[in-house]
This record gives C-alpha cells, structure tokens and sequence, in this order.
C-alpha cells in the first residue's frame, strides 16, 4: 500500500463572514496524481497556499510525512528581479542543483579557479545524468539565456523559469497552480508527458481538461464548501459527479414534498406542545435544510441574438510584418466568411497576436491590409485583461457599458441576470472588484465584452485563469453565437469544442490554414510524419538496392588515392596517441581548469576527426 505523505483533517478557512471551505478531509499518498477542481472564488488557490505553509488557516491540521521535499508552482511566481534567469531556475535549494548551477556559471564566465572542486563534487553528487535532464526541461521550456536578468522578462517567461525551477528540484510532492498558462502547445503537451511518466506526487489546479484527463488518476472537488474525491482521471469525474448531483437532486425534491406535509402539519400545532412530537419538529428542521440545498443549474443556456453581419467581414490583401529579424507574416492574403468559427495556434513568438491586433486596427501591417465589412462590430477580450477601477462594485462595471442586453425574440436581459448567468450571484454583483480573484477579474471582463453584443468576437487566450465551470458556460454561448469567431488559445479542450477549422502559426511568417479542430490537426500531422518517415525509409532501401546491385567498376586505386591511404594509416596512429595522452592527463588531476577545459575540447575533436579519417580508409582499403 502506497505510503502517506500528506494528510489534511478538519481543515477550515474562512475571510470574515465568507467561508471557502469547512472541516474538508483528504490525504496524499506516494505516486498520487490529483487535480483540484472548483469555481473562481472557491478557494482553490488558498487551499494551496495553505498546503505550502504560505497562509494560515481557522482550524484542522495540515500533516506531512517526515522529510518530505515540497515544491509549489504559484500562479503568479516572483523571483528577485536581479537574479539571473540561471540563478532562478536553481533556486530550490537541492544540493545537486546547485552545485550544477555552479558549474554552469563557471563555464560561462572567464574564471575557471574553482573548476576542479565543482568537477569533483559533480562526480561524489554523480550530477552528470542530472545535468543532463536539467538541460531537457530548459529546453523545451525554450530557456536559452541563462544570464539574462529576471526583471527583463514577461510574465509568461517568469512563469516557465518558476515551472523549470520546480521540475529541476526533484521534490516528492509538487504543486502546480494553473501551470499550463503561458505555456505554448509544444510545452504543454511535453509537460503533459513528462508529468505522466514521473513517479512524484502531484496536486494540481488547471482548467486544461485534457491534460487533468491524461495526467491525473483522482479528482478532488470544492464544491457548496465540502470536498468530495473521485478515484478516476476527469472523464471518470464527470460520470460520478453527474451520479452525485442526480441523487442529491432526488433527496432534495423528496425533501421538498415531505416538508410541505412537515410544515401544515408544524403550523396546527399549539404554541405549548409536549415533548412526544418532538422529533417530528427536528425532523422537520433537517427536510428544510435539505430542501434549501437543492443545486441550482447553474450551466443556464446563453443565446444572444448578436447585431446583425453583413456578408462582408474582412479580406486580408497582401499583409507583411516584420519586427526586426522576425516574420510575422509575408504577402498573406485571406477572406473571412459569414459565421466562420477560426481557431489561431501556434508557439509562443510566432505572431498570433499581433495578427489580431493588426486585424483590430491596434497594430499597422508593414504593408498591405484589412479591408472590413461595414457592419462589423467587434468585441475584443485581450491576453493582457482589463484595468478596473478596484473601488467600483461589480455590477456597476457592466452596467457602466450596458443596462440591457437583447437576446432576440423581445428577450432581454438585465446587467443582473447577465452577470448571473457567469456565476456571479446577487451579492457577489455588490462587491468591490479588489474583493474578487484573479479568475473571477477574468471573467468579469468576459462580461463586459459579451455585454456590447457584438457580432465578431476576437479572444486571446480566453481560458487562462478561468475555471472549468465558467469555460463549460463560454464554450455554450460560443457554440450557439450568431456572429464571426477568432480564438487564440493553448486549450485544446476549447478549441476543439468552439472552432471549425484553423490558422497554425509555424513561424518565420509560415501560416498553414487546416480545415478542422485541433486534435484532428495532431492526427493529420501524426499521420504526416509517419509518412515522411516510411517515404525516406523506402528511398533509402531503394538506394541500398541499387547499390548493391551497381556493377562495381572501380577495381584498384589510383598513385593518388595510394598515397592518402598510406597516410592515413600514419594520421590515425597519431591522432589515436595524442587521445590516449589526453585521456592519461584527464585522469591524472594535475591540469589547471583552463588546460582542463581545452584538453576536454580537443578530445571531441580528436574522435570526430579519427572517425572521419577511418571511414575513408575502409573505402579505400576495399580496392588496396
């Protein structure tokens, strides 16, 4: 049985009269994958901050198995800014990354005088193997300059120096707070695998439901401030959570009938009333409970009615941008149709965004344009998120915009309503906007784009920061929206529900137009290398057949290709002694750190250069 190495018991937390979460239990054992699942608001990342000892908590007890390495991935990571971005990836404190972090410094710098004890503690730490796999997880999350300071990067880039920086730690349990955001496609399915393989524990909040179905093997939900836990991945989740709202449904209409009878029954009852009946009042004080918690669909169907669009939307004619060495795009030309859903995708840097905002008019193409239909009235929900005024109340934002929006067919729907239909109850409207988290800022200025009604919608990276509940809610209204579409977005759970077809950034101004959603794409592209790969297998047995096949003309050397065979046989012997002299002289310890390093670089060139020269010798040795 697997051994525990985190055990919560009775925990509680509450902000004045707000409470997130009472008296949840749940434990963590070796190996665990769980994803954590609950509204904006719920409490999620505070059970996280809770669980790293960042926050206390009303009561309960947080337990940990004895030396038990932690790393958290916070959902908005800082580092000192005049670190490097080497010195941060390191900053775990584990003696081995260290002492890689050492060496790495070192070899790019000028002074090499403590070389020789980082060598010997990379060997006594056996770091080798470990440098290698530290040097993996930069890579693919495209860290390249180590020496750049933190305070020069973006938040994106912050984020993937803070995610490097947890993988390289090497903890028993790790806890990731929306870790896919920022993270391109390449990254997250990468990430995806890396933690699929490993052998941690993990506890993790994400929106990315393919990644919670492929990754985690439990699933623990905040939901009406209890946990509840399924042992299963995300598509086990919603079969059971399913089952379990259905039967609290029942008991709840169950209790409804039976209070009615409870409450005719309690109301002819005099005011002095002996105690014989008195578990039929307690009883009847436990039906009203479970009455007033029966569940509200708060998954309400949103279908607006949308200004009406012209068949005209917008041609892009011969659009080129640059920025410096970078192409965005070159003479692209393109028509957007009446009602088409388009999903944009590619890596991070490769111009997704600056493609929209050229659209929007908020960047000018190098040369060429966007010619756009009169009718066209676009609503816009941008990466960057929008700066409220923190002082002003929630539903004072939208009806600032809109008092009324038209849903079609003499439906209209008040600011209120609106903001209900995305989870915001009636008290929560009466809120301050500092009072809300950083998912529910989000999705309050989801709102007040969706309020304008417009009829072509541009979102950038809607999902981040949003939770599975409000997606599930967007992805409804989008898939009924009487308009134009572009998403950009690394969710391919999204994407795959509200686009029709696609526009892959490749970058260096590349830009493919597939007709179909992104996980059709991964499967077209599959299917594409495999192709490649047995095409290229196929030419090379075709060549070696031939080959084989080729009459063998040539049947001795000529004095030339003597001569160099001769040599040859003279140039291995002697790059084979200096080799073995340089190895003798490794192993001695008696070489400065800069003779080191240049003994180390002439052995790689030696046994490519004895390679090169032996192969050639073989070819002539056949007609000697």
């Amino acid at each position: 049985m697997p051994t525990s190495i985190l055990q919560i018991d009775s925990l509680s937390k509450s902000f004045g009269e707000r409470v997130l979460f009472r008296d949840i239990t749940f434990g963590i054992a070796e190996g665990d994958k769980i994803g954590l699942i609950a509204p904006n608001g719920a409490g999620k990342t505070t059970l996280l901050n809770i669980i790293a000892g960042r926050e206390p908590f009303d009561s309960g007890s947080v337990t940990f198995k004895n030396d038990v390495r932690v790393a958290y991935l916070e959902q908005s990571p800082g580092f000192d800014p005049q670190l490097t971005v080497l010195q941060a990836c390191f900053a775990s404190g584990n003696e081995t990354a260290l002492i890689i972090a050492r060496y790495e410094q070192i070899i790019a710098s000028d002074n090499h005088e403590q070389l020789d004890e980082v060598l010997a503690q990379m060997d006594l730490l056996k770091a080798w193997d470990h440098e290698q796999r530290i040097k993996q997880v930069l890579s693919q999350l495209k860290i390249t300059r180590v020496d750049q300071k933190v305070g020069e990067l973006s938040g994106g880039q912050i984020k993937r120096v803070a995610l490097a920086n947890v993988l390289i730690s090497e903890p028993d349990l790790i806890i990731l707070d929306e870790p896919t955001n920022h993270l391109d496609l390449e990254m997250v399915e990468w990430l995806e695998d890396y933690l699929s393989r490993s052998s941690l524990s993990l506890l993790m909040v994400t929106h990315d439901r393919y990644f919670l179905d492929r990754v985690c093997s439990q699933i623990l939900e905040i939901d009406q401030q209890q946990i509840f836990s399924y042992k299963g991945n995300y598509a086990y989740y919603l079969e059971k959570r399913d089952e379990r709202l259905s039967a609290q449904t029942a008991e709840a209409d169950r209790a409804n009938n039976l209070m009615r009878k409870e409450l005719d029954w309690i109301r002819r009852q005099p005011q002095a009333r002996g105690t014989k009946a008195k578990y039929r009042i307690d009883a009847f004080h436990e039906l009203e409970e479970k009455a007033q918690n029966r569940r509200k669909d708060e998954s309400i169907r949103l279908a607006t009615k949308g200004s009406y669009i012209g068949n005209k939307i917008f041609e892009a004619k011969h659009v080129t941008k640059d920025f410096g060495d970078v192409a965005i795009t070159h003479d692209f030309n393109y028509i957007f149709s009446r009602y088409e859903k388009m999903g944009i995708v590619g890596n991070n840097g490769t111009g997704k965004s600056t493609f929209v905002k050229m659209l929007l008019g908020l960047e000018k193409p190098d040369s060429g344009s966007f010619d756009i239909g009169e009718t066209v009235n676009f609503g816009y929900y941008s990466q960057e998120g929008l700066q409220f005024d923190e002082q002003m109340k929630v539903i004072d934002v939208v009806q600032d915009i809109a008092e009324v929006i038209d849903l079609g067919n003499g439906n209209r729907l008040t600011a209120s309503q609106f903001l209900q239909h995305f989870l915001f109850t009636p008290d929560k409207q009466h809120n301050y906007v500092y009072k809300l988290s950083g998912g529910e800022k989000r999705r309050l200025h989801l709102c007040t784009v969706l309020i304008k009604n417009p009829n072509f919608l541009v979102l950038d990276e809607p999902t981040n920061d949003l939770d599975i509940v409000t997606l599930t809610i967007l992805e409804d209204y989008l898939h009924s929206f009487k308009g134009c579409l572009i998403v950009i977005s690394h969710d391919r759970y999204f994407m795959d529900k509200v686009v029709d077809h696609l526009l892959i950034f490749h970058g260096n101004a590349e830009i493919q137009d597939f007709p179909g959603n992104y996980s059709q794409y991964r499967t077209w592209k599959s299917l594409q290398s495999k192709s490649e790969l047995e095409a290229k297998t196929s030419e090379n047995s075709e060549k070696q057949s031939e080959n084989r096949k080729a009459p063998v003309i040539k049947t001795k050397l000529t004095f030339k290709e003597k001569r160099e065979f001769e040599q040859l046989e003279q140039e291995i012997e002697s790059l084979e002694l200096e080799k073995a002299q340089l190895t003798s002289d490794l192993s001695s310890g008696q070489l400065s750190s800069d003779l080191l390093i240049q003994a180390s670089n002439r052995i790689s060139e030696l046994i490519r250069l004895i390679d090169e020269k032996t192969t050639r010798w073989l070819e002539l040795s056949e007609f000697e």
